[in-house]
């Protein structure tokens, strides 16, 4: 594993970034081709319905009572600025900030209410990430695979040539977005630059400084003139397997599959800007592309959320554009007649406090959360669960981490009866207790 120097901040409990980021072994080397290998062999095992996996990580915690799951009715202090609006779903409100949302939320359903015993970044990151409780203040290190790895695992890509699992623009949730002890293969491949930037590449495309694309090619070449001598010389076959999965490799990056999904600057204005000329509207209109091209899973971090001081300052910086994002992405897959196989899924660690503090913050609240789940054979409409009066609890159908996984690996036509081996060789199923959410089906 790569330490990733750069920047580095502290949350509010006081744990670094730098501490959770870790990439895995160069694009060239042998992780993607362990990585393209392990794919091809999960693609035979598990039952696969072709589906597709986009993921809004609001790192550090949504507020849901500005968001989804307002409280007009309560105090000032309670409620919040901003007012509620109708929807297309009769009877439905969301934040004011959501106006785009609103006009699609015959495609939306909302669970508001789930919850879990932990209200510090880390611990609760796991927890979502995983469905698992797991690292402590004293201990960070993960201990579960990361939802994303489980689908890599069981799934693999939808297209040979794809990277299955995808992370825009790196890996987050305080390092829990990874795969442990299902084995590096099965990390995102991380983007690792903003899909808004006015050139964007893609880092790990990129070939070593000096080697030009011309040259590798000619070793390409190379290499195939040598084929029947090693067929002759290698007579277990061993050597041509190996080379199968590193001519995917090598395509990766020197083919034009993967360089064209990733070439967003080929999408027309109109539509760039309907999705909006920044962060996440940008990274959503790629995932679609990654999507359409055979990704399974893309998670696009949208920044941190951790807004304990003037929360609806902060909050309008990020609303706007995130509903601009996700809105726009609903009809984008709508459209191209990609919905009902792309599940689209927002969620956080936590929510936030129903009280607003001193600060004219909302500090971390567990006991009661909502997540946003669309498309992927999902009703749309609907919402499932409650909050009581102010949202300090769940008032009816509590919903554990694991519950909403199960739904998504349901969904994801992922055999809830999998279990994967852990470091000790212990096997562990991806769902423990939880069962899907059946009024979303």
């Amino acid at each position: 594993m790569l330490i990733v120097p750069g920047g580095s901040y502290r949350n509010c409990d006081g744990i670094s970034r730098r501490n959770f980021l870790q990439v895995g072994a160069p694009l060239l080397g042998l992780g993607l081709s362990s990585l393209l290998e392990h794919e091809a062999v999960a693609a035979k095992e598990t039952r696969d319905r072709g589906k597709s996996l986009i993921v809004f990580w609001t790192h550090g915690g949504m507020s849901q009572q500005d968001t989804y799951d307002m409280k007009p009715d309560s105090p000032a202090e309670y409620r919040g600025p901003y007012r509620p609006i109708a929807t297309s779903v009769p009877g439905t409100v969301v934040g004011e900030r959501f106006a785009r949302q609103a006009r699609v939320m015959d495609k939306i359903t909302q669970v508001r209410s789930v919850h879990h015993e932990n209200g510090i970044h880390a611990p609760s990151a796991h927890w979502m990430q995983t469905g698992y409780f797991g690292p402590t203040l004293a201990r960070i290190a993960a201990q579960y695979p990361s939802f994303g790895s489980v689908i890599n695992k069981s799934l693999g890509s939808r297209s040979p040539h794809m990277p299955a699992y995808v992370a825009v623009p790196k890996a987050e949730a305080f390092g829990y977005q990874k795969s442990v002890y299902l084995g590096a293969s099965y990390d995102p491949f991380e983007v690792g630059a903003d899909p808004n930037a006015k050139n964007f590449t893609v880092p790990n495309l990129a070939l070593p400084g000096g080697l030009a694309l011309k040259n590798v090619r000619k070793r390409r070449d190379l290499l195939r003139s040598f084929d029947t001598l090693r067929r002759d010389i290698d007579r277990t076959g061993v050597m041509e397997g190996l080379d199968a999965f590193k001519a995917q490799a090598l395509e990766m990056v020197t083919g034009q599959a993967v360089r064209q999904a990733f070439e967003i600057g080929s999408e027309s204005d109109a539509l760039r800007d309907r999705y909006g000329r920044h962060a996440y509207g940008q990274s959503a209109l790629l995932a679609r592309r990654l999507v359409e091209a055979g990704a399974r899973v893309v998670t696009v971090n949208t920044g941190y959320w951790d807004h304990h001081n003037e929360v609806h300052k902060n909050l309008e910086q990020h609303l706007p554009p995130l509903d601009a994002a996700m809105a726009t992405l609903l009809e984008d897959l709508d459209e191209r007649g990609m919905l009902e196989n792309t599940l689209v899924y927002c969620a956080g660690e936590f929510g936030r406090t129903p009280l607003i503090n001193g600060h004219a913050g909302r500090d971390h609240w567990s006991s009661c959360f909502t997540v946003m789940l669309a498309g992927g054979g999902l009703v749309g409409g609907r919402i499932v669960g409650a909050s009581e009066r102010h949202g300090g609890g769940v008032q009816e159908r509590p919903t554990t981490p694991l519950d909403v996984l199960a739904t998504i690996y349901d969904l994801m036509g992922i055999s809830l009866g999998t279990h994967y081996e852990d470091a000790s060789g212990r096997p562990v199923s991806i769902v423990g207790s939880g069962r899907p959410i059946h009024e979303l089906t």
